[in-house]
């Protein structure tokens, strides 16, 4: 395969990849918005129909809730290339409706004007940096590399602080995660778009599945910024 190309082909393609971008784009966020949606109504459902004090009154079941959905993530990401494109899909949603079931405890901790509230704030914070990390030409991934190691110094601080107990380091940890997960947003905005130029071969498989993976990432940013500030919110309100 020869790799001169006259002007004429670097136009058509740049035409190409324009529209094939925007459509891969759309569906990336089509399918994040979907799982958030299926999340916030699982998780609302199961607090509205008792189904949270039958997860909780099980230690073993509580686990089995908390755990699946990352177990379902890394199966999807291990197993990538072998899965289809519909398996793909189906996983994701599977994955949202039990990221409901591992969120319900919001609805029973917090009320209802402060989930409201952080959602609205966390839309505002999400989609300003991610429309930064699509249209930015600076390129991010040395930010990403120091975003990587703070989310990994913020694990650390959160297993320590279970141990500790203290209120001050949960609230730094809290606001930490926002500013962290508000910058990793623009990041993995950006990655999606270079993941779809270095892979997508036009196929309608590939493409699917890049935009599941893209989704997926997108989607922890979006959750890790609102829990997280609906701590936040919940702190200032306590305090009043």
């Amino acid at each position: 395969m020869s790799y001169m190309r006259n002007e004429q082909d670097i136009r058509s393609e740049g035409v190409y990849y324009s529209a094939g971008l925007r459509s891969y784009l759309a569906k990336v966020y089509n399918y994040m918005a979907l799982a958030l949606g299926i999340t916030g109504a699982v998780a609302f459902l199961t607090v509205f129909f008792g189904l949270f004090q039958v997860i909780h009154s099980s230690p073993v079941l509580t686990l089995v809730v908390m755990f699946s959905p990352i177990v379902l993530v890394f199966y999807m990401s291990y197993r990538l290339q072998h899965l289809s494109a519909q398996s793909t899909v189906t996983i994701f949603f599977l994955f949202s409706t039990l990221m409901g079931l591992s969120l319900s405890y919001i609805f029973v901790v917090y009320t209802a004007a402060n989930i409201a509230r952080a959602f609205f704030i966390t839309s505002i914070m999400f989609g300003s940096m991610a429309l930064h990390g699509n249209s930015t030409k600076k390129d991010l991934s040395s930010m990403g590399s120091f975003l990587i190691m703070g989310i990994w110094g913020l694990i650390i601080a959160s297993v320590v602080n279970l141990f500790l107990g203290s209120g001050p380091l949960h609230f730094a940890i809290s606001f930490i995660s926002v500013i962290v997960f508000t910058l990793m947003t623009a990041y993995d905005a950006q990655k999606i778009k270079d993941v779809y130029y270095r892979y997508n071969d036009g196929s309608e498989v590939v493409t699917t599945k890049l935009a599941i993976l893209g989704a997926t990432n997108l989607y922890f940013d979006f959750i890790n910024i609102f829990l997280n500030l609906l701590r936040l919110l919940s702190v200032f309100n306590n305090r009043d």
